[in-house]
Parts: structure tokens; C-alpha cells; sequence
């Protein structure tokens, strides 16, 4: 990835997090989302959005829905606060990484935890 590829993924990682906190009142998203990271096409045209969600299987689905429903929002949100010919399309993806991190470490102290008491 180029490096004004990875400053605009920052920009747009940082910006969205501020709007989702800020700005977007669906219902439907959890109360913990978070933007993990956002991958953007070379021409600029995509934008997917990876974002992290604590809560149940359901409240994640929601919370994917009501992203996807708020993209528009977001989109137009996005283009008023940068200065960019073109603002890409966004599409969210769930990014499960922390959950799998976690029940990795958990298996590991499992493990350490059996060795330890034989």
C-alpha cells in the first residue's frame, strides 16, 4: 500500500470513529463499535471499513446492518469534512481478530494453567 494510501486510511479510520461517536443515532448499533481498520482501493473508488463489535451475535448483525444503512450518512459527512475529489464508497465488514486474539490467550493460560498443576 502506498504511503498516501495508508494517511488516508488513518484519516478516514480517525474521522468515522468521530462520527460514529459523535454524529450517528441508530439504534440498532452496539454500544462498543469500534473502527479497527480501513482499506481503501488505489483509484479511491472503495472504502471497506473493518470495524469491531462487543456483544452478542445478534447485536452484531444489527450493529452491521445500521453501519450499512448510515453509509450514505456518513459518506456525505465524510466529503463535507475533507478535502478529497473523490470520497470512496464505503462498505463495513465485521473484524473479528480481537475476539479470535482473546480466546487464543485464553487457551494458552488453559494450557499453562494444566501444566502448571499436573
Amino acid at each position: 500500500m502506498s504511503r498516501r494510501l495508508e494517511r488516508l486510511s488513518g484519516l478516514f479510520q480517525e474521522e468515522l470513529s468521530e462520527l460514529l461517536l459523535r454524529q450517528v443515532k441508530d439504534p440498532r448499533l452496539a454500544q462498543f463499535v469500534s473502527i479497527t481498520r480501513v482499506v481503501i482501493s488505489p483509484d479511491l473508488r472503495h472504502a471497506r471499513v473493518y470495524v469491531s463489535v462487543m456483544g452478542s451475535e445478534e447485536e452484531k448483525v444489527s450493529t452491521l446492518e445500521g453501519l450499512t444503512a448510515a453509509a450514505p450518512f456518513l459518506r456525505r459527512q465524510l466529503t463535507s469534512r475533507l478535502t478529497l475529489r473523490r470520497i470512496p464508497e464505503l462498505s463495513f465488514r465485521r473484524d473479528d481478530s480481537l475476539e479470535k486474539g482473546s480466546r487464543v490467550l485464553d487457551l494458552l493460560k488453559q494450557i499453562s494453567d494444566d501444566t502448571d498443576n499436573p
